[in-house]
């Protein structure tokens, strides 16, 4: 009888470890399943923020290449009449400058 006693023990015994060994499993990939949800909303996130940085480079690009344009164009002969009119009111000889009466 103290063997059959003893089996049941082991028995119960090998039992509850087995529960506590499932428990424990079931924290820890429930623990990771949350952590990947966390970390895929991150890398979402990331994701919007290097497509947004890339469009700014883009866009920063462009206005670079605008500015090598506008600084050619201040090299140019045209510029300097365009400013010179503009800016100065200077005319060549003998040109003719008609002025709007609403201004």
């Amino acid at each position: 009888m103290a063997s059959r006693a003893r089996y049941k023990r082991r028995r119960f015994q090998n039992t509850a470890g087995i529960i506590w060994a499932s428990i424990v499993v079931l924290i820890l990939v429930s623990v990771v399943s949350i952590k990947s949800v966390g970390l895929m909303k991150k890398a979402n996130e990331y994701q919007v923020r290097e497509e947004a940085l890339v469009s700014q480079i883009e866009q920063e690009e462009q206005r670079s290449a605008e500015i090598a344009e506008f600084e050619k164009y201040t090299h140019t002969r045209k510029y300097i009449e365009d400013t010179a009119r503009d800016k100065l009111g200077l005319v060549y000889p003998g040109e003719i400058i008609f002025k709007n009466e609403n201004n």
